[in-house]
This record gives structure tokens, sequence and C-alpha cells, in this order.
């Protein structure tokens, strides 16, 4: 007979969980490993609430295991460290992002590109290398190999700071791997949400010159006076996007509903290059023409490797690069949600773990 989640480890933990695709939210009891000599142990002090949580709660990705306990944008302090770790100690501050395994053997794992890895471990929903599922930092307690622990900048916030493990290195990724952190280029952001504008920020800190493109004129002001864009585009004005043609270097396309690409393709010099980190829930047309009249480049990119996170999270803090964060009680969590689905929130939930949710 299978143990239950409370019993199948020797570390008592509690958490949030939603039970079946309502999405609903509850308190949960489970268990985590005990902290072996590759493992950091680390009390979860904040934790990030991303758009994939939604998701995966509500089964729209038809993947989910439910109890599910989502959370990869987890940021705490170290408890206790295995005899073989060496990169923290007990007490020093730590994150955690969206992947705690991979085989470590590969040539995307020896390459440092272990989000790409054909066996990685996602932090929540996925079976472990012992056979039991991941849960995430919804939780008060937290155990992962050190290998895919973050250390966290002195000084650095940890709330508003916890949605860079996730929204921070999707962003960051495609622009260092593309070659679009060049100061002086020209990059546009599609969709000015969780993503979006960290997006804007990290190409800001370049030295890019920033347009952001969005269905709603009312995101304009908050784009230029507050984020610090030097241009705005509606995309649904044609006018407008074809003031624009042929002035990016590069897009950062970051919207996960469907939305026409032709337009944007549109806007890119010749050479340019878009890049998708947003998930529509449905194909989008490719249209062939403008791509071989201009040599351009449409692209993906999904997160980051452990080294490129790091390497993000140490150029965050450099340039007080931070997220706009609002802080939440864990039992705020379906209210939060919901508005989350409304896209009512600039532009990121945190979760305040370690002062609303107490271990029995």
């Amino acid at each position: 007979m299978a143990k239950s989640p409370e019993t199948e480890h020797p570390l008592k933990v509690v958490g949030w969980a939603t039970r079946d695709a309502s999405g609903v939210f509850s308190p949960f009891k489970f268990s985590r490993r005990a902290t072996g000599e590759h493992d950091v142990q680390f009390k979860v002090l904040y934790c990030g609430v991303c758009h994939s949580d939604l998701h995966k709660a509500k089964n729209e990705w038809g993947n989910a295991r439910y109890p599910l306990v989502p959370g990869h944008e987890i940021v705490g302090e170290v408890t206790e460290v295995g005899s073989k770790v060496e990169k923290v100690k007990v007490g020093d501050k730590v994150g955690v992002g969206c992947m705690v395994g991979s085989c470590r053997q590969c040539d995307q794992c020896t390459n440092d590109l272990e989000n790409y890895c054909s066996k990685m471990i996602l932090t929540y929903n996925a079976v472990y290398t012992d056979g039991t599922i991941t849960y995430g930092g919804y939780s008060n307690l937290m155990v992962a190999d050190e290998h895919f622990i973050v250390r966290w900048p002195d000084n650095f916030p940890l709330d508003a700071g916890a949605p860079l493990l996730c929204a921070g290195i999707t962003t960051y990724s495609p622009l260092r791997y593309f070659g679009l952190d060049k100061p002086g280029m020209n990059i546009g952001v599609v969709g000015l949400g969780g993503l979006g504008h960290v997006a804007v920020k990290f190409a800001k800190a370049f030295g890019a010159k920033v347009t952001v493109i969005s269905t709603s004129i009312n995101k304009k002001k908050e784009a230029i006076e507050k984020l610090g864009a030097d241009l705005f585009l509606v995309s649904r004005d044609p006018e407008e996007m074809k003031s624009a043609a042929g002035t990016l270097d590069g897009i950062i396309d970051t919207v996960s509903a469907h939305h026409p690409i032709l337009p944007l393709l549109g806007s890119l010099k010749p050479h340019g290059k878009m890049v998708l980190v947003g998930v529509p829930e449905k194909p989008l047309e490719l249209p062939a023409f403008p791509l071989l009249s201009g040599r351009k480049l449409i692209a993906g990119s999904g997160i980051g490797g452990m080294k490129e996170t790091q390497e993000m999270i140490d150029f965050a803090a450099k340039h007080n690069i931070l997220p706009d964060v609002e802080i939440i009680p864990v039992d705020y969590i379906n209210t939060a949600m919901d508005r989350l689905a409304k896209s009512d929130v600039k532009y990121r939930f945190v979760i305040d773990i370690a002062n609303s949710l107490k271990a029995e």
C-alpha cells in the first residue's frame, strides 16, 4: 500500500495544495526527505506566484498530479546542509527556481543547460529520482540538491526578488543568448505583465532602447514613466505598428494569449530576432514571407541553466533590478489566483510564507 504524502518522508511539512481541477487551495500536510549529503534544507520565507501555477492548479495543461503544491520562485534561509555541501552554509539566504533535478550527464547538463535536459525535474508536479512527487514553495520547508540552489546576494530583497527565479531568468536568458543585450540596441517587449515588466528592466540595464508593445493604451503611462520604456505601441493600431516598421533589433514576446505575430515581424529590422517566452494555448500563425524577405528569426526560450540563473541574480542585485510585487498571506491565495486570471496584479504576487504559514 502506497504511503500518504504526510508519511512517505521523515520531515513534516505544511503547505497549501489544490486537490482537483477546481484549483481551490486549502492547507495540506505532507513530508520531505531528510537532508542528504548533497542537500540543502531551508526555511521558506517567500514564494512568488507564477501564472503557470494557475495553469497547473486548474489542470489546463492536462498533466496535473493532485494534491498539487505549486511554487517555483522560492527564497529562504538555510537551516541544515549535507556533509558534502560546499557552496552554502546554515544561515545563508538561498533560492530555488523552476527545477530541482536533471541527469547531470547529457550534453545539455554538461554545458550548464540543465533546463533543456530531457530528464529535468520540475520543482513541483514532477516525479523525483526516488519516485515521489515534488512539491513546491507554497510550504514552510524545502529540501533541494545544492546544485539547484541559487546563492542569494547580500542585501538584495528576498520578497521582491523572489519572482526573478522564474520571470527574471525567463527574460534574461533570451536577451543574453540571442545577443539582444548590447548597448544601443532597439528591443521590443510584447506584453506588460509579470514577464514583460521584468524584460523591460533587464533590457534597460543592458543599455537598450526599449519599446513596449501592448493591446492596452492604459499601460502606456506605467511603461514609460515607471518602468523607463522609451516608446509604447498599441499592437491593435495598424498605423502605430506601421510607423515602427523595421525599427527593432529584437523582440521578447511574453504574451500567453493567442495573438497575431505578423505585425510584430514587420517591426523587426532585417536579421531581427523574435523570441517567444509566453505559451499561448492555441498555435500561432506563422507567415513565411516576412521571415524570408528579411532573414528574420522566430525562436523560443525557456528559463535558464543554474550557472546562468546565478549570473542573472547577481546582475539583478548589481543593477537593483526588482520585480514590482504585491505581498500576500498564504490564505489569500484563492483570491490571488482569481485576480491573476483577470490580470489584476502589478505585476507579481509574492506569498509571505514565514509570517502567514505556521507549522503545527
